[in-house]
């Protein structure tokens, strides 16, 4: 282009071409950036909820909000409070008089594993019941014989170990009396076989033959509060309400203690954390939606955030009987919408009513009555106040949850899923014409909800996310489509110019022949 006009249409068609574009490319990238800054602080946002969220419910699973059992000897005795109970005042003493322990029994020294032993029928009797073991040509050995008791599903352990009189054959059972185990020898069987049978009912320490006792089943033995009772394990949650005992050692005539202490310091401190963390999610809430500036103003799932974030106050955490919100404990909102803490009012009711302030964080489960057991974990029922009636304990258990029949799982009744109680897990441990369940949200609880529900599909913050995704891909089409059509306007100036060079030339031709006509005639006329 250019050659017939001697103009730089090249050029001129760039600028041309560039100046068309350059409006429509700043109006696109103004977009672009406008909605880029939309989804960075929706991120932003996203993000702090989140971590608002998240960090209350870390201290609350980690037990920081929680009275803690205590154990004045924790070499003897563990103690430690169950998920989502609230022990309060606590003082029980204990004496472990005896551990649980499981049946353990040992045979004679062979020169290895694979030492034949005998063949024959041999029956192992348990808890589960008789089991027949039989030893035959492919299994005459130490670890034959381990494999075949291990894979009749008895309840007991086999294993082979070695020592330093060569390789045994032992057998160990589950703790607690009621576990122990008898391994019997058909009279028609080997001899060799005939040293592997074991009564606990006849066994003579002084006088063994064949296998010996290393360990006999026996009941963990504990006097709480001057009451003996058996366990048939070490660790147990039913002797002391709310509480999981660990025990570690038997330690006859020593008494220890198991109490309580209370998170007061921490809950303080939680308070003035989560006011902290709520006042620095409102101010970015109030940047990002302010008018003019905000980049996410006037959206209404931020919107919907803000209002359910200024309900927290007053929003029911509790059923306990104490404190029921927030505002009842001296978080007050201000004029500007962030909180504050009354310190004085906090000191007060954590001093008054430790309980009711530690309700109000933590989730909790409780039933009306020591004959329910809640079976189901917190965070499987939705809050509220459950009926539960018509009790029958036993196996199977029978009664109803909320008016609907229970869905039997033996001993457990399992609450009908067209019930408002979807999700609850009972187990009567006695009979009851009626009783309430109640589960209570707490802090972290209400604020998982909060967070749950914003970003539920078809939730305000979903709603803003696919929106804003959709802007984006509208954006990258208008790019497109704008793209395609500076690039024909280009194509066409080019056309357009190239054509108008063409025409020059051959007007400059033509001018270029008449020229030299006239000159031709001038001279002519000489």
């Amino acid at each position: 282009m250019g050659v017939g006009s001697g103009i730089d249409t090249a050029t001129l068609v760039e600028q041309l071409a560039a100046a068309s574009k350059k409006p429509k490319e700043d109006l696109i990238a103004k977009r672009e950036e406008a909605n880029s800054a939309k989804i960075s602080a929706l991120g932003n946002i996203s993000s702090a909820i989140d971590s608002f969220a998240s960090a209350l419910s870390s201290l609350i699973s980690g037990g920081s909000l929680f009275t803690q059992a205590t154990s004045s000897d924790t070499g003897v005795v563990a103690a430690s409070a169950l998920a989502g109970s609230r022990i309060g005042n606590l003082s029980v003493q204990m004496e472990v008089r005896q551990l649980a322990a499981a049946q353990s029994i040992a045979s004679g020294s062979y020169a290895g594993a694979t030492s034949p032993i005998g063949q024959g029928q041999m029956t192992l009797t348990t808890a589960k019941g008789s089991f027949a073991i039989t030893v035959d040509a492919a299994n005459d050995s130490l670890a034959g014989l381990a494999r075949a008791i291990n894979a009749a599903g008895a309840g007991v352990t086999a294993s082979v170990i070695q020592d330093t009189t060569g390789s045994r054959l032992v057998i160990k059972g589950a703790t607690g009396a009621a576990q122990a185990f008898s391994l019997s020898v058909d009279p028609s069987a080997d001899a060799g076989l005939q040293a592997f049978a074991f009564d606990p009912a006849s066994y003579d320490a002084g006088n063994p033959s064949g296998m010996s006792l290393a360990q006999a089943a026996q009941d963990a033995i504990v006097r709480v509060d001057g009451v003996e009772v058996t366990r048939t394990s070490n660790s147990f949650s039913d002797l002391v309400p709310g509480v999981k005992i660990d025990l570690r050692k038997a330690a006859a005539g020593t008494v220890i203690t198991i109490g309580s202490s209370r998170p007061t310091a921490a809950i303080s401190q939680a308070v003035s954390d989560f006011v902290a963390a709520y006042n620095e999610l409102k101010s970015m809430l109030d940047a990002a939606t302010a008018a003019g500036a905000g980049a996410l103003r006037g959206d209404v799932g931020l919107r919907e955030m803000q209002r359910q974030l200024a309900k927290l106050p007053t929003t029911v955490l509790s059923s306990a009987g104490g404190p029921a919100t927030l505002a009842e404990i001296g978080v007050r909102t201000q004029r500007d919408g962030t909180l504050a803490v009354d310190g004085a009012r906090l000191a007060s009711i954590l001093a008054s009513d430790p309980d009711g302030v530690e309700a109000l964080f933590n989730p909790g489960q409780t039933a009306s009555s020591p004959l329910i057991r809640i079976v189901s974990p917190y965070g499987a029922v939705k809050p509220g106040t459950y009926t539960v009636s018509d009790l029958v304990a036993g196996d199977p258990a029978s009664g109803k949850i909320e008016g609907f029949l229970g869905v039997v799982s033996g001993s457990q009744l399992s609450s009908s899923i067209a019930a408002k109680s979807k999700g609850l897990v009972i187990e009567p441990l006695g009979n009851l014409a009626e009783g309430t369940i109640t589960v209570d949200l707490g802090l972290g609880g209400a604020l998982q909800a909060i967070r749950d529900a914003l970003r539920a599909s078809g939730g305000p913050l979903a709603t803003t996310q696919a929106r804003l995704a959709t802007e984006s891909k509208t954006i990258a089409k208008d790019r497109e489509k704008m793209e395609t059509r500076e690039s024909a306007y280009h194509d066409q100036l080019v056309r357009q110019f190239t054509a108008m060079d063409s025409r020059v030339a051959a007007f400059k031709a033509t001018q270029s022949y008449l020229d030299q006509q006239i000159k031709m005639w001038t001279s002519g006329n000489n």
